[in-house]
């Protein structure tokens, strides 16, 4: 009876390790869940990030997913959030549309956030990874600059500056042309990005200043109607729209403009990743993790232009 009793104990304790085995290879197999809420999907900076994000996913072993919202708003975003939020993930990324969507951010307490693209002065922020936009006006401007004299005119045409990133880049553009003796003629900001709202700014300024010598822009989608109605002109002047998206790229290669500075969203999409697992793993992360700023020439713009045509075909 004791011996009987005795193999039960046994055979309890096996099993019993057996079952505390399983339980620890399906922890230690169970990946790490990050959800990134995008602020709209559907244009080629967006696809570039998020292909940067999806190989960062592979690499780095996480279990994670990109959403977009179904129209680019805040209000459209703040409702992917808090859908995104009751998943439970262990970690969120988000590029946040405005600054519109801070407070709903700071309700989410219990989980780790990240920006990417956009930063926000938000308390539960962990780490903004992306540009910096104020350096990429900058570096903008001295690009520009380079290609002109003293005393030139040029013009800035820039989005909603209640954008922080459009507001950074004008700033820094501006600063950079006035310290290398470039007198800016015309600003024009709070423009969209309908070509026809482009295409009447760049209308005005040659009327009332045919003799400017460049452009500078918040984004490239503001700079191809630029180009477009300046060629329409019969006019060649450089112009600058740092983002460095294919039509730029292909542009800067065929040696249609001289350059541009560009951002890197597909670098800041794998990046915004492996931070992600940084901070998941109890690592201390930086809270700017920089994502670069590349001058783009003939000489690399046919590379880089290669390389993003496989990701938006």
């Amino acid at each position: 009876m004791l011996k009987k009793g005795k193999m039960i104990l046994v055979i309890c304790a096996v099993i019993s390790v057996m079952v505390l085995g399983l339980i620890s290879v399906t922890l230690a197999d169970k990946k790490p869940t990050v959800v990134v809420v995008l602020k709209a999907g559907d244009s080629q900076y967006w696809k570039i990030m998020k292909a940067g994000m999806e190989k960062g996913f592979k690499d780095f072993g996480i279990d994670g997913k990109v959403m977009e919202p179904s129209e680019a708003t805040p209000q459209e975003q703040v409702e992917l959030l808090m859908k995104t939020y009751k998943e439970k993930p262990d970690l969120i990324i988000t590029a946040p549309y405005s600054s519109s969507v801070g407070p709903t951010l700071e309700t989410l307490t219990d989980i780790p956030i990240l920006l990417v693209d956009t930063d926000l002065t938000i308390k539960n922020k962990t780490a903004y990874i992306g540009t910096d936009n104020d350096d990429l006006g900058k570096k903008a401007g001295a690009f520009l600059a380079s290609q002109l004299q003293p005393g030139d005119k040029v013009a800035i045409i820039g989005g909603d500056l209640s954008f922080p990133v459009f507001r950074e880049r004008v700033e820094g553009a501006t600063h950079s042309l006035q310290n290398a003796g470039i007198e800016i003629a015309f600003t024009k900001t709070g423009i969209s990005d309908d070509p026809k709202a482009v295409q009447k700014a760049i209308t005005m300024v040659l009327r009332d200043h045919p003799d400017i010598k460049g452009v500078v822009t918040s984004h490239d989608t503001i700079a191809f109607p630029v180009i477009t109605e300046l060629k329409k002109q019969g006019l060649s002047i450089p112009v600058i729209g740092p983002d460095g998206l294919t039509d730029m790229l292909a542009l800067i290669a065929d040696e249609t403009l001289p350059g541009t500075m560009a951002q890197n969203p597909y670098d800041m999409g794998y990046l915004s990743v492996e931070t992600a697992l940084k901070v998941l793993k109890g690592e201390n992360v930086e809270p700017f993790v920089d994502s670069g700023v590349d001058i783009i020439i003939k000489e690399n713009a046919q590379h880089r232009l290669n390389f993003y045509e496989k990701i938006v075909k």
